[in-house]
C-alpha cells in the first residue's frame, strides 16, 4: 500500500481573490521516510510573481515574508485579523512625553515623572497632568497636588493616562473617572506612521510662522495669547496650500519635529477644498518634510469619537499605537 498523494494545489482561481487578506495557507516543504511534509504560513497573502520560472505567492508573517511555489500551496483560507500586540509601557512613556513637548503648555512643572501643565484652558492636552511613570509622592499625594496645581492656574483638575496603564488603574482606583464633559469625548487615540511610507516628491510650502487666514481656519478667529503659545511657539512650523488667484488658504496643518517624530496636529481644510484631496496632500508633504529634518516617525493624536478623523487616518495607512484618556475627579 503506498502513501496517498499530496492534495491538489488549490489554483490560482482559489488563491488571486484572497490577496491583500489575512490567511492560514499550508503548502508542501517535502518529504520524510516518504510521507509529504506540509507546515502553515499564517499573514497577509500576496502575489510574488515569477521566481526562477516558478509561480509563486507570499504571505508576511509576523517573522517575514514566506515565499510559496503556488503549486506546493495545498489548502488556503481565511482567517480573522491578528489581535494587536500592545506597546510596551515604556514606549508608551516616550511617545506621551513627545508629544507633550510637541504641544507646548505655557507651563509644564514636574512632579517626579508626572507633567503639571497649564495652557488657560486651551485643549485637554495642554491643561492636564501627563500621568506616565512615578509621581514620586504616591498616587493619592499626586492627585492632591494635581487639584492645588489646577486651582493655581485656574482649570479643572485632570489627569491624561494611558488607557489600561498602571498609571491609569492607579488614578481611577484613587476615585477619578473618565472626563464625560470632554469634547468630543474623554479618549484619544494616538496613531503612528513611517514618514518614508507617507511621503512624496511635491513641495509643500512651510513657515515659521502663521500666514494670514492660517488662524480663521485653525480657530475661526483670532488667537489667545494661550492659543498663540501652543500652536506657534518656537520649534514649531506651519505648512499650507492656497487655491484660487486670490491666493486663499485651502488646507493647513502644524508641524512640530521631537527627536526622531513628526507631531502632525490642526490639519484643516476650507470647505470649498474638500474632498479635492488637500489633506493628502497636506499630510503627505509634511511627511516629506519631515524627514528633511530628522523625524522617521509621524504622530497624531485623534479622538476615538470622531469617526472622519479615524478614517481619513486608517485610509493613509497610520495604526494606533497607544489610547489615552482624561479623568477627573468623580
Amino acid at each position: 500500500m503506498t502513501d496517498a498523494p499530496p492534495p491538489a494545489p488549490p489554483g490560482r482561481a482559489a488563491l488571486d481573490p484572497l490577496v491583500g487578506s489575512r490567511v492560514a495557507l499550508r503548502h508542501h516543504v517535502g518529504e520524510r521516510d516518504g510521507r509529504p511534509l506540509y507546515t502553515d504560513a499564517v499573514g497577509t497573502l500576496s502575489d510574488g510573481g515569477v521566481r526562477d520560472g516558478v509561480a509563486t505567492v507570499v504571505v508576511a508573517t509576523r517573522r517575514g515574508d514566506v515565499v510559496v511555489a503556488r503549486d506546493a500551496v495545498v489548502a488556503v483560507r481565511e482567517v480573522p485579523p491578528a489581535v494587536p500586540r500592545r506597546a510596551p509601557w515604556t514606549d508608551v512613556a516616550r511617545l506621551q512625553n513627545l508629544c507633550a513637548d510637541a504641544w507646548p503648555a505655557l507651563v509644564d512643572r514636574p512632579l517626579g515623572a508626572w507633567r503639571l501643565r497649564a495652557a488657560g484652558g486651551f485643549s485637554g492636552r495642554a491643561n492636564a497632568a501627563v500621568a506616565v511613570g512615578d509621581p514620586g509622592v504616591g498616587t493619592a499625594a499626586a492627585l492632591s497636588i494635581v487639584r492645588g496645581f489646577a486651582e493655581e492656574h485656574g482649570i479643572a483638575p485632570r489627569v491624561l493616562a494611558p488607557v489600561g496603564s498602571p498609571w491609569s488603574r492607579a488614578v481611577r482606583a484613587e476615585g477619578w473617572v473618565p472626563d464625560a464633559a470632554h469634547q468630543p469625548g474623554p479618549e484619544v487615540s494616538t496613531q503612528v506612521a513611517a514618514c518614508e511610507a507617507l511621503a512624496t516628491d511635491a513641495p509643500l510650502p512651510v513657515r515659521d510662522s502663521p500666514a494670514d487666514g492660517w488662524w480663521d481656519l485653525v480657530l475661526g478667529s483670532s488667537p489667545t495669547p494661550a492659543q498663540r503659545h501652543v500652536l506657534a511657539s518656537a520649534g514649531t512650523r506651519i505648512a499650507h496650500l492656497g487655491f484660487g488667484s486670490t491666493g486663499d488658504l485651502s488646507g493647513v496643518v502644524r508641524l512640530a519635529v521631537v527627536d526622531d517624530h513628526l507631531h502632525v496636529s490642526r490639519l484643516a481644510v476650507a470647505p470649498a477644498a474638500r474632498r479635492s484631496g488637500v489633506g493628502t496632500a497636506l499630510v503627505a508633504g509634511a511627511a516629506r518634510w519631515g524627514l528633511e529634518h530628522g523625524a522617521r516617525w509621524l504622530v497624531l493624536q485623534v479622538s476615538t469619537a470622531d469617526p472622519g478623523g479615524l478614517a481619513f487616518w486608517a485610509s493613509l495607512g497610520t495604526t494606533e499605537h497607544h489610547r489615552y484618556h482624561y479623568l477627573v475627579p468623580a
